[in-house]
């Protein structure tokens, strides 16, 4: 323990002498500049995602390097029954159309674009050498309990924290629907697996087909506070 500690103080003193003479980490690798989705996920990746949720101008600071279309929204009431601050319309991904627009909270829509640019189209190039031209869903946000329930906590869909995805289109036309080609070892079925896993990088919870029935026909994200990858 004690020459960790001498170590650790060798390191924080070259670094406050290094920072004295000018020297600046990368700024992916700084944890105070904005995030840019332009770069890969880090370590501080998830760090800077949760410093979107209360800061509106930061959130357009970081979307501007999304590539996406999107518009901001205005809060709605604080009386209303699943307020919404800091949130977002999408309207399209960096590179893809989608089968209708969604409201995002800040930290889901830049979730989004790391995942499409550095998760799903990477895997479809791999897979099928083409990339996705649309992505498919069945929405984000419904003022409503987890699992439509009377009684319980609400849903990260009631504060536009959550997307629902049950499909990809490919440039050559072919689709890909997760109720039908989630099963088997094909190539559709072997891309979905990775999209999954691809989507658990940049998304707090990623469930799918093999978490229970409930979502046997798409994939929810969000950007609640538990993580998990079902």
């Amino acid at each position: 323990m004690r020459l960790f500690a001498l170590v650790l103080c060798g390191l924080l003193l070259a670094g406050v002498q290094a920072w004295h003479l000018g020297w600046r980490p990368p700024m992916q690798w700084n944890p105070w500049a904005p995030l840019d989705v332009r770069q890969p996920p880090n370590l501080l990746t998830a760090w800077k995602l949760s410093r979107l949720r209360d800061d509106p101008a930061l959130c357009q600071q970081t979307l501007r390097t999304s590539g996406m279309r999107y518009r901001e929204q205005a809060d709605s009431s604080p009386g209303a029954d699943c307020p919404l601050s800091n949130v977002w319309r999408v309207q399209s991904g960096a590179q893809t159309r989608l089968s209708s627009s969604f409201l995002a909270s800040c930290p889901l829509a830049v979730a989004y674009a790391l995942f499409e640019i550095h998760g799903l189209q990477p895997a479809a190039q791999r897979a099928f050498g083409q990339p996705v031209t649309q992505v498919d869903h069945v929405g984000s946000f419904a003022c409503r309990n987890v699992y439509h329930r009377q009684q319980g906590r609400r849903s990260q869909h009631a504060t536009a924290n959550a997307l629902d995805i049950s499909g990809f289109r490919l440039e050559d036309g072919q689709r890909i629907v997760l109720a039908r080609d989630w099963q088997g070892n094909g190539a559709k079925a072997q891309f979905l697996r990775e999209v999954r896993d691809a989507a658990c990088v940049s998304f707090n919870t990623v469930l799918g087909p093999d978490y229970n029935a409930a979502h046997a026909n798409h994939f929810h994200l969000d950007m609640g506070p538990w993580r998990a990858c079902r």
